[in-house]
């Protein structure tokens, strides 16, 4: 594959959520390989600081790593004002962290249900928050939120899950409602079934692969980079009259 240089993305200054593996990894290496200057937040210090290592290997970008509980908002707070004295202030922000563990209705008690919400929707709002004055200050930004096909295609095993992933586009059009006067834009990412490693080590096996892939229009495993060049092109300035909106990257199974 030969895919883009976006020139409005180099330097500028990026924060990513739940960086260190997975979709978020390869979101974290598309912007650093545009020469942005990436700063991300995670718990796994170890993948965290292999990804910094084989970034830096490259020569390309600037990449910054704050380790970071999400569901702490506090902690999350201090960790993005540390990312903006490494790498500026955020001219693009990706929500990207969340854990789509699955849990039975039957299981779910109001402690769980309430750390679910936290792990994946409520540090998106608090992220936001915290990076929109800088925006409001340039009068230009955008924002990335990650969202799930589960919800879209009515699945099943992780209530909580799919309630949260819902709610992210409520909240991605309600904030880009209230940030478009600034030039600030927000946006939906939808992936579809996305082949990252704890996706294969967890729940992937022939049987289900083959079911998905007879969903798809495109009957190909997803694999994070495809994500990640659809994140990239909505931080750019060849998005800018686009927001409030959903991007499906999921070949066509919803």
């Amino acid at each position: 594959m030969s895919f883009a240089i976006y020139p409005s993305l180099e330097g500028r200054s990026v924060f990513v959520t739940g960086g260190a593996s997975g979709i978020g990894a390869d979101i974290v290496r598309a912007f650093a390989a545009q020469g942005s200057r990436v700063g991300f937040v995670d718990l796994d210090e170890a993948r965290a600081t292999a990804l910094v290592n084989e970034i830096e290997a490259t020569g390309k970008g600037m990449v910054a790593f704050e380790p970071c509980d999400l569901r702490d908002i506090d902690a999350l707070r201090d960790a993005l004002g540390r990312l903006r004295e490494r790498v500026g202030p955020a001219d693009v922000l990706v929500n990207n962290a969340a854990r789509d563990d699955r849990h039975g209705w039957q299981d779910v008690t109001p402690d769980y249900y309430d750390e679910r919400i936290a792990t994946n929707l409520r540090h998106m709002f608090f992220a936001t928050q915290a990076v929109a004055p800088d925006m409001i200050a340039r009068n230009r930004g955008s924002i990335v939120n990650l969202g799930s096909n589960s919800w879209w295609e009515a699945g099943g095993g992780m209530p909580v899950y799919t309630t949260a992933k819902a709610a992210v586009h409520g909240m991605t059009r309600s904030f880009a409602r209230d940030l478009g006067p600034h030039r600030i834009r927000v946006n939906t990412v939808v992936p579809g079934w996305v082949m990252t490693e704890r996706q294969k080590e967890l729940w992937v096996t022939p049987e289900a692969l083959d079911r998905t892939l007879a969903r798809q229009c495109i009957p190909v495993p997803i694999e994070p980079v495809y994500l990640a060049r659809m994140v990239l092109f909505l931080a750019s300035d060849d998005a800018a009259m686009c927001t409030a909106n959903n991007y499906m990257v999921e070949a066509g199974s919803i």
